[in-house]
């Protein structure tokens, strides 16, 4: 799934996000959704997110249940 439509994100799904440290190596941080914080349907680098852990970064992969 696309992490870059609000659509595919709901609260409690597993993500991989890259938080804005780490844009230029692209390190991928895996956790579940606190918090959605990106308001427009769509974003072309991903909906950004807040994750159980409190990392916050943009989603690159809605992984599957």
């Amino acid at each position: 799934m696309e992490g870059q439509y609000r659509k595919n994100v709901s609260p409690g799904i597993w993500v991989d996000i890259v938080q804005k440290e780490h844009q230029r190596t692209g390190t991928l941080t895996r956790g579940r959704v606190a918090r959605i914080l990106t308001n427009k349907a769509f974003h072309s680098r991903g909906i950004k997110v807040q994750l159980e852990t409190g990392e916050i970064g943009r989603i690159q992969k809605v992984l599957e249940e």
